[in-house]
């Protein structure tokens, strides 16, 4: 068996295209900003990442880049001032932040309307509910990549590998609203291959590079590999051993080019949403 390969850079630039033309239309120009504190290189590459794409999609973008010795309390005064600018329809705070801030306190000071990540308490109470907010972008990239695959995790056996706040459970919880039957797997799961074997959708989020291997797949297994790790030879690899993984899988997202793209995709959809919820008041 040889997996199709899900094309999330692909997908993107469709998202991307649609939500300029819609951009273009509306009277007014949405407004991102990104708050990102000290010199993390990983973090500069992804935050010029989304600025560019958010100015192609015709987003009032602008990225406010605060020093490594910023404080808390100065960090919370952007914030909130963000939150009082009538001008900014999104909010997002880069990840990580360094050991003197808090992350918790920071992501729970910004206004939950203008939450585009969707890591605000409120935004997860009501994922959890099944109610309607501002999801977390690569969970809901994710679920974006299964329809446009044709998958439907209706009354599908789901693993999900990796139980942050930022992507697995999120992750869990879209697929559960979504009628999968889903198991939670992590660190200290018994025989975590095979609670891997048993997926027909398997999503690893992780951070271990090549952690599953192919004998972790079922065969015809739909694979969702979140996971941006680089290698000891410098390349970028993912969760998810992929030649060995594409050997018993049915479709299977590469790295890089399979979910990194529909994050940034989804940020900008979220922005998007913001905007016209709070003008429609």
């Amino acid at each position: 068996m040889t997996a199709r390969i899900l094309d999330g850079k692909a997908l993107a630039a469709r998202r991307r295209t649609a939500l300029a033309q819609q951009v273009a239309a509306l009277p007014f120009r949405p407004g991102l900003r990104v708050v990102r504190v000290g010199d993390d290189p990983a973090s500069g590459v992804y935050v010029r990442n989304k600025d560019r794409a958010a100015r192609e999609a015709g987003l009032d973008s602008e990225t406010i880049h605060l020093p490594e010795a910023t404080t808390e309390a100065e960090l919370l005064a952007v914030v909130h001032r963000l939150n009082e600018d009538p001008a900014v329809d999104g909010i997002l705070v880069q990840l990580p932040l360094p050991p003197q801030i808090r992350q918790d306190a920071v992501l729970d000071a910004v206004d939950p309307a203008k939450d585009v990540d969707g890591f605000h308490p409120v935004n997860g109470g009501a994922l959890l509910a099944g109610r309607p907010g501002l999801v977390p972008c690569t969970p809901r990239g994710v679920m974006l990549l299964l329809e446009e695959a044709g998958v439907s995790p209706r009354g599908a056996r789901a693993v999900v590998l990796g139980r942050s706040t930022i992507v697995g459970r999120p992750m869990s919880l879209l697929l559960l609203n979504a009628d999968a039957t889903v198991t939670t797997a992590h660190s200290r799961t018994r025989d975590l291959a095979a609670e891997c074997r048993r997926a027909e959708i398997l999503v690893c989020a992780v951070g271990r590079a090549e952690l599953v291997r192919g004998d972790w797949v079922a065969p015809g297994a739909i694979v969702i590999d979140v996971g941006i790790n680089r290698g000891a030879d410098g390349r970028l690899v993912g969760d998810v051993a992929f030649a060995e993984a594409s050997a018993h899988a049915g479709a299977i997202t590469p790295v890089p080019g399979g979910v990194g793209p529909m994050t940034i995709a989804c940020l900008l959809e979220n922005t998007v949403q913001a905007a016209l919820a709070r003008r429609a008041g």
